[in-house]
C-alpha cells in the first residue's frame, strides 16, 4: 500500500472510474458530492443556453473539482489532491446525457445507430488550491442497430447511468464497429491523461 501522502480523493460515484484508478495502482478515498433531491445537486449538470459540448463538459468538471476542494477544507479532511471527471456524448452537435427512461434511451440509440459520434471526457485535479484540467475526445462508430437489438439492450440496466445510453465495456460492445481515441476515456476516465495530471501533482503511478 502507498503511504498516506500518495493517496487522493475521487469525487465521483462511477464504479468504472474506481476500477480504472485501481488498474494503474492509485490509492484513493471517495469524496462524494450530492447529485439528487431533496436539496438538489452540489454542482448542476444542466447545459447552459448556447453552450458547446467541449465548454460544457470542461465547465462541469472544473466546478466539481473546485466544489470538492471547498468540501475538503470545510470538513477539515487531510489535504490531498482531488480528482473529478465528467463524460458526455455528442452527435450532430447535440449533447446526450444519461437517459431518463427506456424511451429516452431508445431515442439516443436511434440517433447513434450507423453513425460516428464523439465521446468527450474532461478530468480535473484540484491540488494546493489550484485546478488543472485535460479534455480527451474519442470517435466511436456504432453499427446499424435493429429495433429488436435496441429493445433488448434497453431491457437491461446498462443504458440508464451512462451518457449516450450505452457503455463500451458492457453489452453494447457488440454494437461498436470502431473507435479512434482512448478506450478508457470512452469508459469515463482516460488513463494516460489521468496519470499525467497525477504525476504532475507528485502522485506515483503503478
Amino acid at each position: 500500500m502507498k503511504p498516506a501522502d500518495q493517496k487522493i480523493y475521487l469525487a465521483s460515484k462511477s464504479p468504472r472510474r474506481r476500477e480504472l484508478l485501481r488498474q494503474i495502482g492509485i490509492d484513493f478515498e471517495l469524496l462524494l458530492l450530492r447529485d439528487k433531491e431533496p436539496r438538489g445537486p452540489d454542482v448542476s449538470e444542466e447545459v447552459l443556453p448556447g453552450e458547446k459540448a467541449e465548454d460544457y463538459v470542461m465547465r462541469v468538471t472544473l466546478e466539481k473539482a473546485e466544489f470538492a476542494g471547498r468540501v475538503l477544507r470545510m470538513r477539515r479532511l487531510p489535504i490531498r489532491p482531488v480528482l473529478t471527471a465528467d463524460t458526455t456524448v455528442v452527435v450532430d452537435g447535440c449533447i446526450l446525457g444519461k437517459p431518463a427512461d427506456k424511451d429516452d434511451a431508445m431515442d439516443m440509440l436511434r440517433a447513434l445507430s450507423g453513425r460516428t459520434h464523439q465521446v468527450l471526457t474532461s478530468i480535473a485535479l484540484y491540488h494546493e488550491e489550484h485546478s488543472r484540467q485535460i479534455l480527451q475526445v474519442s470517435d466511436v462508430t456504432l453499427s446499424t442497430l435493429t429495433e429488436e437489438a435496441m429493445h433488448a439492450y434497453c431491457a437491461s440496466s446498462e443504458p440508464f447511468d451512462k451518457a449516450g445510453g450505452y457503455g463500451i465495456q458492457g453489452l453494447a460492445a457488440a454494437f461498436i464497429e470502431r473507435i479512434a481515441g482512448s478506450y478508457t476515456g470512452i469508459m469515463g476516465l482516460p488513463l494516460f491523461e489521468t496519470a499525467k495530471l497525477l504525476q504532475e501533482a507528485g502522485i506515483r503511478v503503478l
